[in-house]
């Protein structure tokens, strides 16, 4: 079980400028612990902005952002995250086992012991419900295996903090349930915390926290004064806004947000 107490992640006055164009817009939020937050929006909203900026990737980050209570891409967070891109990171001309023993050679602190490495990859093999591809060649594997390897690989040293980009994407209703099932026994088992971007709004009801983003901003979710605020759950967020969905939750806080702009012009 993870020992980490506080909040997991918190942002304050976040802002990330790209060019001319400002991606992230001084956003305030914080993320708990052992818990799954989802982090929804449309394409291009600044999603895996913010999560490269979480795992200390993003470059011209200002603002204050602590992860695990250390800022953003401080080296002794490298041990403690696991992140997990949209498009898997495997290599095709090695088994599943064997990009796995790679990877924990390169990234666990005891990766170059053999029985450390094998305890790991066997574990994270079982995690994903690999075991019985382990020996299949990675680019012989369809596209939800192939996720899946890319998971197993951010699993390889238990991380406190997991940041998944999208990992959904594409994946048949099957293989989508059995990842979110995942996610949950590793929040209410191990402790681990979960961001989970997604553009698909119906997955908000499956997380026990939720971020909404537009336009590079927090249209829900983000830091309130109000005493024992944590972010919005799905299904407060349906009650404040009236709405039977998330989905229209936010599509409601969409017309709001845009006749506040109208307003001001």
């Amino acid at each position: 079980m993870v020992n980490f107490t506080g909040h997991a992640i918190q942002a304050h006055d976040l802002t990330v400028v790209r060019g001319d164009r400002t991606v992230l817009r001084g956003l305030d939020f914080a993320v708990q612990p052992g818990r799954t937050t989802g982090l929804l929006g449309p394409s291009g909203c600044g999603k895996s902005t913010l999560m490269r900026a979480i795992v200390g990737t993003q470059a011209k980050v200002t603002g204050t952002l602590d992860v695990l209570g250390r800022p953003a891409g401080d080296p002794s967070l490298r041990a403690r995250i696991g992140y997990v891109t949209q498009a898997p990171s495997v290599y095709d001309d090695l088994t599943v086992r064997q990009n796995l023993d790679y990877f924990a050679a390169v990234l666990l602190p005891g990766g170059r012991h053999r029985d450390a490495r094998t305890e790991a990859v066997t574990r994270a093999l079982t995690d994903v419900d690999l075991a019985s591809h382990a020996d299949a060649l990675a680019g012989n594997l369809s596209g939800g295996q192939r996720s899946r390897v890319s998971l197993a690989v951010a699993l390889l040293g238990t991380p406190e903090l997991l940041v998944l980009d999208e990992p959904t994407v594409g994946l048949d209703p099957v293989l989508r349930r059995d990842l979110w099932a995942l996610f949950h026994r590793l929040a209410d088992e191990r402790g681990t915390t979960l961001l989970v971007s997604s553009h698909v709004m119906d997955e908000a009801e499956r997380c026990h926290r939720l971020l909404l983003m537009r336009g590079g901003e927090i249209l829900a979710g983000g830091t309130s004064h109000a005493e024992g605020y944590e972010g919005d759950t799905p299904e407060a967020l349906r009650r404040r806004n009236d709405t039977a969905t998330v989905e229209d939750a936010f599509l409601r806080l969409v017309d709001a947000a845009n006749a506040l702009q109208e307003a001001r012009r």
